[in-house]
């Protein structure tokens, strides 16, 4: 069965996400080219779980084109991990502080991947809010 692991994380404060299934790796993107809604005062303490978040970043038309191209290139390895009977593939979705674009990519994905196949466990971390959850 193959695993598909699924982070959002903070270039700022933390560090790329690292694969620890012994494969080495997987896709990281990075969401900061993309229009960042933390900047504006009322998303401030919202993250890009919360409904006006993810109203805000799906109006932007870079951001369809970000997560469009990025679950492309995440569906073909899927389809190929599957086909080959790969057990662990990792994704990675960093932005400034990890807290809007990159949790909201990550949710995406996952919702993306779990809706279009069967047979998969997605396994789905934001490591930046995490870490800000125990402070």
């Amino acid at each position: 069965m193959l695993k598909i692991k699924i982070s959002s994380f903070s270039y700022v404060y933390g560090t790329i996400p690292t694969d620890d299934s012994g494969n080495g790796g997987g896709f990281v993107f990075d969401c900061r080219a993309l229009p960042n809604p933390g900047r504006y005062a009322e998303y401030k303490e919202l993250t890009g779980m919360d409904e006006p978040v993810a109203e805000y970043l799906m109006k932007e038309t870079e951001v369809k084109l970000f997560l469009d191209n990025s679950f492309a290139l995440v569906d073909q390895a899927v389809t190929r991990y599957l086909d080959r009977g790969f057990t662990s593939l990792m994704v990675s979705f960093g932005c400034t502080g990890g807290q809007h674009r990159s949790v909201f990519s990550a949710e995406q994905l996952s919702l993306y991947l779990a809706d279009k196949y069967e047979g998969i466990i997605i396994d789905l971390r934001h490591w930046a809010r995490e870490a800000a959850a125990k402070k």
